[in-house]
């Protein structure tokens, strides 16, 4: 049998269960058939979120309901692996969040298939012993740190590509080639690529005789539909609008990154090649109460479809006290003041935004977006601004 909810002939009335979700409506179509109690089912729900967090599907209808009572199993009674991951992730059980999920356990668990074997995230998701989970979370967190290593190696590698003119192509797309790069980390490189360069990246290396990576879009372009276009260069690909994965021959390879700079070239608008930062309202800083924090908080939880707010506030200053933070000080912490209300001082944290260090600390204006977001720091909860970007004020002027 062949489970698809996106099949045409399937009739199920929700069509965006990641592939966990199905598995979870297997297993309750299972139990109904066989009279097992609905609440044998229960333990499986934070299997559930951590997928659909980590998989980024969309968090509304039958996802949004999974992940709401998954987050409530995750947060109250982890199985032993998962809780291994979240005291490895210095985070606190009874306060784990979708993002906490995005950026801290998925991309462990995602370490062991890149870095290893996927069998460890088998082993360490069905443990049952607590002594034995933490052993293969260690194993898999080391796991993570080498990936992460290896992605600044490797990032830094392709940026000097660029940069120098190295590149395969680098006027309209991005495409960089190395047969030494690790293949369990090309897609992670080629996001970064995007976020340095803001175009249609493609980041390829060398395995099994035959040229392999991962591509990266900007909003607008249907990087999916230029790589179809390549067919005839290509062994296999696959993927989507944002984002895909090739094969290919070595003797190919100028000819292909030749066409995806010209397809790029000749699909692409100057609004695309233009980062957009979408705002949900302006917002002043007297409106940030925690009371409108905790009827926020009401419309969680957060994901693609049912997004945490944007908001923008104009004519911002750092009180005094912004400092970099985190391994190699790439990240800002700020206290945030409005020129109208300079006592009323909020908590900011703004990742990999240490290149508006100078600025801030000179004392300069700047409107900044925003998420708001609670924050655990040893057993105590606050309010903090997540910056999304920041707009110097001679900018507009």
């Amino acid at each position: 049998a062949v489970l698809d909810p996106k099949r045409e002939d399937d009739n199920y009335p929700f069509n965006d269960l990641c592939g966990c979700g199905v598995g979870f409506k297997l297993v309750q179509g299972y139990a109904q058939k066989y009279e097992i109690p609905f609440d044998t089912l229960i333990p499986l729900l934070d299997l559930c979120v951590v997928s659909i967090a980590a998989d980024l599907v969309l968090m509304t209808g039958e996802n949004r309901i999974l992940a709401h009572f998954g987050l409530k199993r995750l947060n109250e009674e982890p199985r032993k692996g998962l809780q291994a991951l979240i005291n490895l992730s210095n985070l606190e059980t009874g306060h784990v969040s979708m993002d906490d999920i995005v950026f801290k356990i998925g991309p462990r668990i995602n370490a062991a298939g890149r870095m290893e074997t996927g069998r460890l995230a088998v082993e360490l998701l069905t443990a049952t012993e607590s002594g034995q989970a933490m052993i293969t979370a260690e194993r898999i967190n080391n796991n993570n740190n080498e990936r992460k290593n290896i992605d600044r190696e490797i990032t830094a590698e392709a940026l000097e590509m660029v940069e120098s003119g190295n590149a395969l192509a680098s006027e309209n797309a991005t495409v960089v080639y190395s047969p030494d790069w690790n293949k369990g980390v090309v897609g992670i490189v080629a996001s970064r690529l995007v976020e340095a360069f803001y175009k249609p990246t493609v980041v390829l290396t060398k395995s099994n005789g035959l040229v392999t990576g991962s591509a990266r879009s900007v909003s607008g372009f249907d990087l999916y539909s230029a790589i179809e276009s390549c067919a005839d260069l290509l062994e296999n690909f696959g993927g989507h609008m944002y984002a895909a994965g090739l094969t290919l021959k070595e003797e190919n390879l100028p000819e292909f990154a030749s066409r995806m700079d010209a397809l790029v070239k000749g699909k692409i608008t100057e609004e695309m090649l233009t980062p957009i930062v979408d705002i949900d309202s302006p917002l002043d800083f007297s409106q940030i109460t925690p009371k409108f924090f905790r009827i926020l908080k009401q419309f969680q939880p957060f994901g693609p479809g049912n997004n945490n707010p944007v908001f923008m506030t104009e004519n911002v200053y750092d009180a005094g006290n912004g400092r970099k933070v985190g391994a190699g000080g790439v990240h800002l912490k700020l206290d945030l003041i409005q020129e109208s209300q300079p006592y009323h001082q909020i908590p900011a944290i703004g990742f990999n935004m240490s290149e508006y260090y100078d600025y801030i600390h000179e004392g300069n204006a700047m409107d900044v977006c925003y998420s708001i977001v609670e924050n655990y720091y040893r057993g105590s909860s606050s309010m903090q601004l997540r910056i999304r970007d920041i707009r110097e004020r001679e900018e507009i002027i």
